[in-house]
């Protein structure tokens, strides 16, 4: 006998309604006194994003805008830019600094360098002026690949990796040396020049996916042989080595491979807004915050997320499908009857915990959207009802009906405008 609503009783427990899968024999077991600090996240928007081979570089301007969203949203570490690719990046990079400064903003910034001195050298000028340490995010390559089309030794990269290092501390600059390409690279060769960079004073490192190629498989295995090998052979303890993941999104495995870089123990979880980067792009830092959130991993207020990728996709100018996950335009509307049924019945009861989850793995009210009901060829008579109720007309049987067979003709859902269009019509 099917149980109905009224069977499950007024005080019906909301955990009772859903029976959570994810959560059977899954535990993380992450001891705080191994770790630096909590779960941090590094939006790298303003950098890597703008690799994107459809981007625009946006004004200062809107730069200050997004910084402001990355405060709000709670985001612990922002890449700023690349000061070696000249005055124009180092003059926006002093403009956010300023910006960070006068608003006294928790956000930690750093900019990506070459190890080379040269990129180094204007961070020293940068943290002079703003008084406040910016990171040197380090990077060099280390996979065979790599070595063997550059034709570098791995003499020639731990001579490189030691002298920017150097530099580095020697100025009081804090050191998050990035290994590209970690993903492909040899476990000896990894632990050769990462061990080199922590001895030399680098606290900070960074786990590379540079091309897209690893499964969550292959990021557990590599993070465990970072944090139960290479670290401690270094001489340096697990929690003074801040462990950085960096990922792509080549095989669409941003997300997971990012999820499945906290379950194996990293600090701080690299990403862009809408995954924007160069070739298919980053791992999209939105995605990721909005699963970390319903795992229950971290309690940052996102409800300014869905505002914050909206102002990300004009001022980028990277297409923002309508089906992306959570975001898209599509993502929390339904025109088909069934579904809509349900969410109306919910939106009924004015039960909205229940109308986020009734249809949706995702509740649209924690990311600052709502659910969204629409009119269509596989739409209800209650859609339309419920449309007609939430723009102020009578549902009368003779425009419902009406309504019904014109929904009924369409090849797609109605816009807004068409429906009311529709309705003078016949009203008229």
């Amino acid at each position: 006998m099917l149980t109905t609503v009224e069977d499950w009783g007024e005080a019906m427990d909301e955990k009772e309604l859903i029976y959570d899968w994810n959560a059977i024999d899954y535990e993380i077991e992450r001891d705080p006194s191994n770790h630096p600090h909590e779960l941090w996240f590094d939006d790298e928007t303003l950098r890597d994003g703008l690799q994107s081979p459809s981007a625009s570089n946006p004004t200062i301007e809107q730069k200050l805008e997004l910084i402001d969203f990355m405060e709000k949203l709670g985001v612990q570490k922002v890449d700023l830019g690349l000061p070696g690719a000249g005055p124009f990046h180092v003059g926006h990079i002093d403009a956010m600094l300023s910006h960070m400064g006068e608003s006294d903003y928790s956000l930690r910034p750093g900019c990506a360098v070459r190890t080379v001195v040269s990129d180094i050298e204007p961070l020293v000028d940068l943290q002079a002026k703003h008084e406040r340490q910016i990171q040197a995010s380090a990077f060099l390559g280390t996979s065979p690949i790599r070595q063997y089309t550059e034709g570098w030794t791995m003499e020639k990269i731990m001579s490189t990796a030691e002298s920017a290092v150097t530099f580095a501390v020697d100025n009081d600059i804090p050191v998050m040396f990035v290994t590209e390409d970690t993903t492909r690279s040899k476990p000896e060769e990894i632990k050769e020049v990462y061990s080199r960079a922590i001895e030399l004073g680098a606290d900070r490192i960074c786990v590379c996916d540079t091309c897209g190629h690893v499964t969550p498989n292959g990021v557990r295995k590599l993070l465990r042989f970072i944090q139960d090998e290479v670290i401690p052979d270094s001489g340096a303890k697990r929690r003074e080595i801040e462990v950085n993941w960096h990922g792509h999104q080549d095989r669409g495995l941003g997300v997971a491979n990012n999820l499945a870089a906290y379950e194996a123990g990293a600090d701080v979880i690299h990403g862009t807004a809408l995954g924007v980067g160069e070739r298919a792009g980053n791992a999209p830092l939105d995605q990721t915050l909005v699963n970390l959130s319903l795992m229950g991993v971290i309690e940052n207020d996102l409800t300014s997320l869905n505002e914050y990728m909206g102002k990300a996709n004009e001022y980028i100018g990277v297409a923002l499908p309508r089906n992306y996950p959570v975001f898209g335009a599509d993502a929390f509307e339904t025109g088909t009857g069934v579904h809509a049924s349900a969410v109306v019945k919910a939106m009924t009861k004015g039960d909205h915990w229940l109308a986020d989850r009734v249809y949706s793995g995702v509740p649209a009210g924690d990311f600052g959207l709502k659910q969204i009901i629409r009119i269509g060829h596989m739409s209800g008579r209650s859609n339309i009802t419920w449309w007609l109720s939430q723009n102020g007309y009578e549902a009368s049987e003779d425009l419902v009906e009406h309504m019904f067979e014109v929904a009924k003709s369409q090849r797609r859902l109605m816009t807004d405008e068409e429906v009311h269009a529709e309705i003078e019509g016949f009203q008229s």
